[in-house]
């Protein structure tokens, strides 16, 4: 009996041995035969929660040798957010956050203890199965998209550079619109159109000469903000605009309390004989509307600071076509001072030499009013760089 006992024993421990061996030489197998993983994310520099995600995928890496994770930062990269908007489109989806990533189909929204499962599921999924190019678009009922409730706290930085953005263009724009320099040259037009025609075609002046002025710094504008986010130089110009808010303020400022000393925030003294000829040459609206163009470049000198630094801000911070709404909102408001002096003047107050003597009165308040502005939206921005915001 004892005997029988024996050899049944050995035989179950033979059996077992043998059940194991099997087990391993199978999942050697599986291993050498896995294939490989490709897993796409896009994240934020600073973001925490994309920070926590790439800790963990660098974990998933050493279990998983064959999984190779592609990184797309946002942030900085604007090329890379360019990218993961195209793919939005492409996918059909609503995506704005990160950390966000694809894989077999799937596009995971955020990071969390539950969102760790979903990704490690996934790759072990396509160890055994190839899952391809995880941004190959396959039917709408293929797409299955996963994220929880804490995802909408993930983009908080790019939140508040968001809130942050229309209010410094507005305040940008307002210092643009009581710079004493478009004054001036809205004056003069007004003045040479009134001794050559009645108030209602002198106001037809001023329009095509407003018209234009908003044209061409709209296509200034645009044609730099595109050269800004082509180049990939948006984050160190946004450092360099910041320097140039502080210059401007202060030059501004120091207008105040000793104008026409040293740099002067206008037109340069020894052009306005040569612009001044020029407004007083146009005799048609049509003249009035080409005049403005070169205009525009006579007062770049002193209404392109605010300009350069909203642009500096706009290519680091969004995308082409909302950068196209705040350019036609900040050159709006750039121009409705204008608009509203030709109204005063066509409707009753057709003595443009007082208008220029108030002018003459008020500049160095206005220079004292665009300094302290350009000096607030500076520092807002010296604290976004400090507090990482952009």
């Amino acid at each position: 009996m004892k005997k029988i006992i024996i050899v049944l024993t050995l035989i179950l421990m033979l059996v077992f041995t043998t059940n194991v061996i099997a087990e391993n030489e199978n999942e050697n197998e599986n291993e050498n035969d896995s294939f490989t993983v490709n897993l796409v994310m896009f994240y934020g520099q600073g973001c925490p929660h994309c920070a926590s995600l790439r800790l963990f995928l660098d974990d998933q890496i050493e279990k998983y040798p064959s999984l190779i994770v592609h990184e797309y930062e946002v942030y900085q990269n604007n090329e890379n957010r360019i990218l993961f908007q195209e793919i939005s489109k492409k996918f059909d989806v609503n995506l704005g956050g990160v950390p966000t990533v694809f894989i077999n189909g799937k596009i995971i929204e955020g990071f969390s203890n539950s969102l760790k499962k979903q990704i490690e599921n996934e790759i072990k999924i396509c160890l055994v199965k190839d899952c391809g190019n995880p941004l190959d678009k396959g039917t709408n009922d293929d797409i299955h998209i996963f994220n929880d409730s804490s995802f909408s706290i993930l983009d908080t930085k790019k939140e508040i550079s968001q809130k942050l953005t229309i209010p410094i263009v507005i305040s940008a724009a307002a210092v643009d619109a009581i710079n004493p320099c478009a004054f001036a040259v809205l004056i003069i037009l007004m003045t040479a159109a009134l001794s050559i025609a009645d108030k209602k075609k002198a106001l037809r002046f001023g329009l095509a000469f407003t018209a234009s002025i908003y044209i061409s710094y709209f296509l200034i504008g645009l044609g730099l903000f595109s050269v800004l986010q082509a180049t990939g130089l948006s984050h160190r110009f946004y450092i360099f605009v910041t320097i140039l808010a502080v210059i401007v303020g202060i030059l501004n400022i120091k207008d105040y309390f000793w104008y026409g000393k040293g740099i002067l925030m206008e037109i340069p003294l020894s052009w306005r004989p040569k612009l001044k000829k020029i407004l007083n040459s146009v005799t048609s609206p049509f003249g009035a509307f080409f005049v403005g163009f070169a205009v525009s470049l006579f007062e770049l000198p002193c209404t392109g600071g605010p300009y350069i630094v909203i642009l500096g801000l706009l290519a680091k911070e969004v995308t082409k076509s909302v950068g196209l709404f705040y350019l036609l909102l900040y050159n709006f408001i750039f121009v409705c001072p204008l608009i509203i002096l030709l109204i005063i003047i066509y409707k009753g107050f057709s003595n443009t030499e007082k208008l220029e003597k108030i002018r003459k009165e008020k500049i160095k308040l206005l220079h004292l009013i665009s300094g302290i502005l350009m000096l607030g939206i500076a520092i807002v921005m010296i604290l976004s760089i400090i507090y990482g915001w952009v």
